[in-house]
This record gives C-alpha cells, sequence and structure tokens, in this order.
C-alpha cells in the first residue's frame, strides 16, 4: 500500500480540479492505497510567496511531500500552463524533492487546445524535481458540472475514462514498484 499526496493548484474554491483531486483520491484508496489530500489555496500566502518553509504550514505542505510515495498533482490550466499557485509551491520544494517518486498529472481547461500543456509545461518541471510522471489527464471544464450549491461532478465518459487512469497509476504504485524506485 503507498501513501499518495494529492495536491490541487486551484485557486478557486469551487474547483474542477478539486473534483478530479478528490475522485482519483477515492479510486486510490479503493485499490488500497492511503491518500491525503492538500488544497494549496489554503495555505497562507505571504509565507509561500515568500518561500518561507519554516511557516508552520508550509514546512507541514513541504513535510507531506516528503512522507508521499507517489502524488497526484492537479492543476487549472490558465493560458497554455499550469497554475501560479502551483508553481509557487513547486519552487520552494527541495531541488529533488520527487526523486524516484511517482507522478500522475492532471488538467482542466475551458479549451481542448490546452490538453498539451501537460506535456510542455507541468511535466518538465515534475522531471526537474526527479518524479516518474505518468500519462498524464487532461479534463475539458464542460465536462465537469458545477451545481448552484458549488458541487461539482463528471460526465459519465470522462469520470470513466479518469478510472482508467487512476486503475494504471494505482497497479503502478504495486509495493515491488516502489521499492524498485
Amino acid at each position: 500500500m503507498a501513501t499518495v499526496l494529492a495536491l490541487s493548484g486551484s485557486p478557486s474554491p469551487t474547483s474542477r480540479t478539486t473534483c478530479l483531486i478528490e475522485r482519483t483520491a477515492t479510486d486510490l484508496r479503493a485499490h488500497g492505497h492511503h491518500t491525503r489530500t492538500l488544497a494549496l489555496r489554503e495555505l497562507p500566502a505571504a509565507p509561500l510567496l515568500a518561500a518561507d518553509t519554516k511557516d508552520p504550514a508550509i514546512a507541514r505542505a513541504v513535510r507531506l511531500v516528503a512522507e508521499a510515495d507517489a502524488l497526484v498533482i492537479g492543476t487549472p490550466l490558465y493560458k497554455a500552463a499550469y497554475s501560479g499557485l502551483l508553481k509557487t509551491f513547486l519552487d520552494l520544494l527541495p531541488q529533488h524533492a520527487l526523486t524516484g517518486r511517482p507522478v500522475l498529472p492532471l488538467a482542466t481547461g475551458g479549451t481542448p487546445a490546452h490538453v498539451l500543456a501537460i506535456d510542455y509545461a507541468l511535466r518538465p518541471v515534475l522531471t526537474s524535481l526527479g518524479a516518474q510522471v505518468a500519462q498524464g489527464w487532461f479534463v475539458w471544464d464542460q465536462h465537469v458540472a458545477t451545481a448552484p450549491d458549488g458541487t461539482t461532478t463528471l460526465d459519465a465518459a470522462t469520470g470513466h475514462a479518469l478510472d482508467r487512469i487512476t486503475g494504471q497509476f494505482a497497479e503502478h504504485l504495486a509495493p515491488s514498484t516502489l521499492a524498485a524506485a
């Protein structure tokens, strides 16, 4: 059983990205893995922007990354790149913070034209941190419904596809695979 940290890089409290993160965390638990979720928007802004790793909340977030066997990283895409919130957090991590760790990148965006942002914007940063980056998954915003009360749900086809991607990632997290990493 792996411990997986699911990071949401969305600055919004009503978030399609968080919907993906929560669904993926639930699916990973169903595959026998332990998950923790961290919404980066809940970190204190001033210490985050100053990369103050001595701040208790920032130190805890960095510690959660260090303790995780694997990560799921979700982000909305803005202007063909991942969120500045996520970038700010990744920048304060030590250079080799993700060495050997499997990472599943997930992204939401308003246009299918942003589908390549995972590979051209996010993957290089994760790789530079040492991550073993899995095949990412992009979800078009119109495939995630937001109700008036703020709850979000995936349409059936998108949910099924995400379950398949999560299942593949979960299989990759078998104890023998993690021990070899």
